[in-house]
């Protein structure tokens, strides 16, 4: 199921586990990849997983082909940032919120056991990306739940978990209206190794560059980025977050992101203009 065997996952210190679940490589690192970073910095050991294979990421490539190349691009991404990698579940466009998928993602939280869940928003431009969130919503959720079988079966695990959305691509939903994160974490300084990582998606970026203009992907990264800095008190760049209600979760007085990382967390500033008029 992972790359790296369970006895090989837990090498940050005790408890500190965080687990990154998003639709497609790439996703993880336009919005999650900075925090991660910085979260690395305090001794966590990340987990990367793209719930997609990136199979409909070309417009020349047979699926298989462009499968095989997204699935080495994402590995050495997870790479470049110390993450263990684990398999896509699905291929592009079946990212469904059903009883299948829900079970073989609830197995993998299981097994990871993560302390942080960071995943896409619940708005967002689409249908993958919001099934994902939903997915992962569900998944860690159930992860205390003995009767809940998972596929494979894996046993259920205890402890208080705080689960975050990123910031939609664009910064709006899906009908173009802006959402407001909650909370940003300084990226400034580990931009350069964000920019590397998305970079390692090569074959996404020369689609993008080819449809839609030279380093439109990695200038898109550094708009939004730059977009949420603004939202901060002085942050160059930063990634925004919105925390899911701590039902079932997590006490309710628990925010790891702005507790743990210092200076490197604030809330966004709730009368910024960029909040109102940024929208890719």
């Amino acid at each position: 199921m992972s790359e790296t065997p369970r006895s090989e996952c837990d090498r940050g210190i005790k408890g500190r586990v965080v687990f990154a679940i998003a639709a497609h490589p790439d996703d993880i690192e336009f919005g999650m990849v900075g925090t991660l970073l910085r979260l690395r910095e305090l001794g966590y050991s990340i987990h990367y997983l793209n719930v997609a294979s990136g199979s409909c990421g070309s417009a020349h490539l047979a699926a298989d082909e462009i499968r095989k190349i997204r699935r080495a691009e994402a590995q050495d991404a997870a790479k470049l940032i110390d993450a263990t990698w684990h398999e896509p579940l699905v291929d592009d466009l079946e990212v469904f919120y059903e009883d299948g998928l829900i079970r073989q993602l609830a197995a993998i939280v299981r097994e990871v056991s993560p302390s942080l869940v960071l995943t896409h928003s619940p708005l967002d431009y689409m249908e993958d990306h919001t099934n994902t969130s939903r997915l992962a919503v569900t998944a860690t959720f159930s992860r205390g739940m003995a009767n809940y079988r998972t596929i494979p079966e894996r046993a259920a695990v205890e402890g208080s978990v705080t689960l975050y959305h990123a910031m939609p691509h664009g910064l709006c939903d899906q009908l173009s209206q802006a959402v407001v994160p909650e909370l940003l974490v300084d990226t400034g300084p580990v931009i350069e190794t964000k920019v590397r990582a998305l970079e390692c998606h090569r074959s996404q970026k020369d689609w993008l560059d080819e449809s839609q203009g030279m380093d439109s992907y990695v200038g898109s990264l550094l708009k939004m980025s730059s977009a949420l800095g603004a939202m901060s008190e002085g942050f160059r760049h930063a990634e925004g977050w919105r925390r899911h209600s701590h039902f079932g979760f997590c006490s309710g007085n628990e925010n790891p992101l702005l507790e743990q990382l210092g200076p490197a967390a604030c809330y966004a500033m709730p009368n910024s203009e960029t909040n109102r008029s940024y929208v890719a």
